[in-house]
C-alpha cells in the first residue's frame, strides 16, 4: 500500500517545492526581490553638492537627502549606490538599479525608456569660464572647444550648437574631469548644471573661474526614475514628494544646501 501511494506523495511535494521556489523569483522589473523590500538607488556620486562622497566613502548631498526622506515617506527601504552617471540609464533597464536618483532632467527622450516622478528640483545651464573670457553668451562657444558631461542635457546642447559628431565638444565621465581640463587649458569653457557650476565655482576661488547665465538656456525639471511601467513604485514616490513637501522636509533640505537660491 505504501508502494501504491509514493508516487502522488512524491508528486505533492514536488509541487509544493515548485511553488515555493516561484516565490523567490523576481518580477523582472526591478533588482528588488520579493521578501526583500529593500530599492537599490544608483546616484552619480562625482556631482557634488548633488551626491559626492564622504571620507568614509558614503554618498552625501541634495539628491541623497531628498531621496532617503522620499523613503522615508514611502515607507520602503533603499540602498543608494554610487554610479557614473553615463551607465544609470543602462542599469536601470538591466535590473541592476531600481531607482535613479541623479539631477536627471526630465525630458520626452528618457520618457521613452523609463518613467519619472514629479520634478523635485529646478535647474538650468551655465557656462563656466576663464576669468579673462570674453564669452558672454552660449551662442559665442560655436568656435570654441566646449567641455561637458558625457550624456547629460549639456552634452545635448553642445551637439545642437555645434553638430552632433564636431570635434569642439570634448566629453567627461564627470564634471571635476571637466573642469580640470577647463583650468589645464584642454577646452575653452564648460557648460553643465547650476547646482554643480556654482558650488564648484563658489567654493574653488583661486582657480579664477567666472560664471555666464545665458537667459537662452530653457528651465529643467529633475525627476526621480523608475523602470519604465512601474507604477506602483511610481506612486509611492510622488506621494511621498507631496508629502516632504508639504510638510517643509524638501525646503529644509533645500536651504541646507542651496542657500543663497530660492526655491
Amino acid at each position: 500500500m505504501k508502494q501504491r501511494y509514493l508516487p502522488a506523495l512524491t508528486l505533492a511535494l514536488l509541487c509544493s517545492l515548485a511553488v515555493l521556489a516561484g516565490c523567490g523569483k523576481q518580477d523582472g522589473n526591478s533588482a528588488a526581490t520579493a521578501g526583500n523590500t529593500e530599492y537599490v538607488v544608483g546616484a552619480d556620486g562625482a556631482y557634488a553638492p548633488f551626491a559626492s562622497e564622504n571620507e568614509q566613502k558614503e554618498l552625501v548631498g541634495f539628491d541623497v537627502e531628498i531621496m532617503q526622506a522620499v523613503a522615508d515617506k514611502a515607507g520602503i527601504k533603499i540602498r543608494i549606490v554610487n554610479t557614473p552617471f553615463d551607465g544609470l540609464f543602462n542599469a536601470l533597464a538591466q535590473g541592476d538599479r531600481d531607482i535613479l536618483i541623479s539631477t536627471i532632467t526630465i525630458n520626452d527622450q528618457r520618457r521613452q525608456t523609463m518613467d519619472f516622478s514629479e520634478p523635485y528640483f529646478v535647474a538650468k545651464q551655465l557656462i563656466v569660464l576663464p576669468a579673462n573670457s570674453t564669452v558672454a553668451k552660449f551662442d559665442d562657444l560655436k568656435s570654441l572647444k566646449i567641455g561637458v558631461q558625457s550624456a547629460t542635457t549639456a552634452d545635448e546642447a553642445a551637439q545642437n550648437l555645434v553638430g552632433k559628431n564636431s570635434p569642439s565638444v570634448k566629453r567627461f565621465e564627470s564634471m571635476p574631469l571637466a573642469f580640470q581640463e577647463l583650468e589645464g587649458g584642454g577646452v575653452d569653457a564648460v557648460v553643465g548644471d547650476n547646482g554643480v557650476v556654482t558650488n564648484f565655482v563658489k567654493n574653488n576661488p583661486g582657480k579664477n573661474f567666472r560664471i555666464v547665465n545665458d537667459p537662452a538656456f530653457p528651465k529643467e525639471y529633475y525627476g526621480i526614475a523608475v523602470k519604465k511601467g512601474n507604477a506602483a513604485l511610481l506612486a509611492k514616490l510622488n506621494h511621498a514628494l507631496e508629502q516632504i513637501k508639504a510638510d517643509g522636509t524638501q525646503d529644509r533640505i533645500y536651504k541646507k544646501y542651496f542657500a543663497d537660491e530660492k526655491l
